[in-house]
């Protein structure tokens, strides 16, 4: 059962019906008019989807922003503050910083650092 009643358009943008229906007249009759007018929509990283939100964690060292990073993403050697050794590319890990920085959040993230996952879950909550 169709949804409506109104008519399809054919195929060739063309609306059915008689004089003046075709193309440019009326509105949005000229190229480039109409919502869909930018192309197809981009599509969906569903790994980036999934593994890009960040979220919040309260520790006894203060908040945190932890955001997980897949084997596929991981494009660089970073070193892992928590055991002192190298994170390389191609290694699933967290990239973490500060929500509650003395100098304010964007300070927090210009100094987010790359951890083994173990690494942070397993950390001592000195001082750093």
């Amino acid at each position: 059962m169709p949804r409506s009643n109104r008519p399809r358009r054919a195929a060739s943008g063309h609306t059915p019906g008689g004089k003046g229906a075709g193309k440019g007249a009326g509105k949005g009759g000229g190229k480039g008019a109409g919502k869909h007018a930018a192309g197809p929509a981009p599509e969906l990283d569903l790994e980036r989807a999934r593994t890009g939100i960040a979220r919040r964690e309260s520790a006894p060292d203060g908040e945190w922003i932890v955001r997980s990073i897949s084997a596929s993403r991981a494009g660089k050697t970073y070193i892992c503050p928590g055991c002192f050794t190298a994170v390389p590319p191609g290694t699933a890990h967290l990239v973490v910083w500060s929500e509650d920085h003395i100098f304010g959040a964007a300070a927090g993230l210009a100094e987010r650092r790359h951890w083994h996952s173990n690494c942070w879950t397993s950390r001592s909550y000195r001082y750093r």
